[in-house]
């Protein structure tokens, strides 16, 4: 039995604060066993090591993104679905970088097909009827959305868009207007 009042869930929540306190890479079990004062071997009945602790972290951070583009695009379609869910992809990255890296870390394909995860595909793919795309174009869709949510959000946490006008937030607003435009101009599938 571990100390008193120290559960799985928080010491996966403190690995959480300490991703985004000081970056996804560092944390480690030694490090959260230093935020609850204890020894390492205190955190073993928790979790296996650092690599359990890390997929622990990352099913914690699928899960609550989920839970935020889940109410964010609530009620909405087309555009307002596409701009409501890629906004929760980056607010979320704003707020919780450590966790936002965290959420792309690798899961074998069991951990993957029963994490969060496939609540983000599920969301995209719905978000993607409103515009008509077939498969396999919908998966490249998704493929698509899913780098630009990430990738743009980890550019501007990095602060790879603050040396240079027009601001991020116009960026942003643009990028999202050229995949509604993409999305519903969608190129033809090429014929072999």
């Amino acid at each position: 039995m571990g100390r008193a009042g120290l559960t799985t869930e928080r010491v996966v929540r403190a690995g959480a604060e300490l991703a985004d306190d000081v970056g996804f890479e560092q944390v480690t079990v030694s490090e959260v066993a230093r935020r609850f004062d204890v020894k390492v071997a205190s955190l073993y009945s928790h979790v296996r090591n650092s690599q359990d602790l890390k997929t622990r972290i990352a099913l914690f951070a699928l899960e609550e993104l989920a839970d935020r583009a889940a109410d964010a695009v609530a009620g909405r379609a087309g555009k307002d679905a596409l701009v409501a869910f890629a906004n929760a992809y980056r607010d979320y990255g704003r707020e919780h970088p450590g966790r936002a890296t965290a959420a792309r870390f690798p899961l074998d394909s069991e951990t993957a097909a029963a994490s969060a995860g496939v609540r983000h595909a599920r969301m995209t793919r719905a978000i993607l009827r409103g515009y008509d795309l077939a498969e396999p174009e919908q998966t490249h869709a998704v493929r698509l959305l899913g780098s630009v949510f990430h990738g743009y959000s980890s550019l501007e946490t990095a602060g790879g868009f603050s040396h240079s006008a027009p601001g991020s937030e116009e960026s942003w607003t643009r990028v999202l207007d050229a995949l509604d435009v993409l999305l519903r101009n969608w190129p033809a599938t090429p014929t072999p």
